[in-house]
């Protein structure tokens, strides 16, 4: 017998950043408590936390672990800062294997005043550079394309197709993509980019949320599903007839929810979750 569609949360995963009010062990308990299926830790809710126990009890409460979120951050003007990034990627992706999640999201990085090409240069030559740590514990790197508008210092890979050529340059099976909505949404290429990234195997992670118009900020501002201006249900429909049917993780920046009860905000996510993604 088949899920209700209007209950059915057998693919909804959420970033503990999202739901920021909550320790691990609160979010944990609270996820499983209202039928949520996965969970993508992010690296600061391992600080002063065994990453192998935590992991033993989010598989305990019943859900899955998506991913770890972040590494990437390569691109510097100096070696010694380029050399001890790639360190905290290898701390990441052992992190990962730790705590048993299948993939590392990559946030890439960028460099004010550096040009974008150096910055992806780096960004290409870091990654290469943790592959064969992954490789030996099976660990996934994905990366994530931004917006546009993060491209002076957070990230060099501002689309579907730059990711992808990265992907193409590395050509490993481990190395693929996170594909979030706030940041592709607009692009007038992404059918035919979601195809190429779906063709090459490297579809690896869909991230949700909703644009909001106006911003009023451009990091703590997105949208909870449903509150903006994406075709998420178009989006969806497209990756799903490319092949991805993996979970839906919702990762909402917003001071407006964060300043709401966090259990309030995880009811909202349940809600647009089921009715506008």
């Amino acid at each position: 017998m088949s899920a209700d569609p209007l209950t059915d949360f057998s693919r909804l995963c959420v970033h503990t950043i999202t739901t920021k009010g909550w320790e691990l062990e609160e979010a944990v308990d609270h996820y499983a408590e209202v039928g949520i299926s996965g969970i993508t830790v992010w690296r600061q809710w391992l600080d002063r936390r065994n990453a192998s126990q935590a992991g033993d009890r989010i598989r305990a409460a019943g859900l899955e672990v998506v991913s770890l979120c972040r590494g990437g951050f390569y691109p510097a003007v100096e070696e010694k800062a380029r050399k001890e990034s790639i360190l905290d990627n290898q701390r990441a992706i052992e992190d990962a294997a730790t705590l048993g999640a299948p993939l590392v999201v990559l946030v890439c990085g960028a460099v004010p005043g550096q040009s974008l090409e150096e910055s992806r240069k780096q960004i290409t030559d870091g990654i290469a550079a943790t592959l064969p740590l992954a490789e030996s514990v099976g660990i996934k790197l994905a990366i994530e394309p931004l917006h546009p508008m993060y491209a002076d210092d957070r990230s060099a890979i501002n689309s579907l197709a730059s990711a992808n050529d990265i992907c193409d340059q590395l050509n490993h099976p481990l190395v693929g993509i996170a594909f979030d909505v706030y940041h592709l949404w607009w692009d007038p290429e992404l059918e035919e980019q979601t195809r190429r990234t779906a063709e090459a195997n490297r579809f690896f992670a869909y991230h949700v949320c909703d644009w909001m118009t106006p911003t009023h900020d451009l990091l703590n501002d997105r949208g909870l599903m449903g509150e903006g201006c994406i075709d998420l249900r178009g989006i969806r429909a497209m990756v799903e007839q490319n092949g991805f049917h993996g979970m839906i993780e919702v990762e909402v920046f917003s001071n407006r929810w964060w300043n709401k009860p966090t259990a309030e905000f995880l009811k909202a996510i349940q809600h647009a979750y089921l009715h506008h993604t």
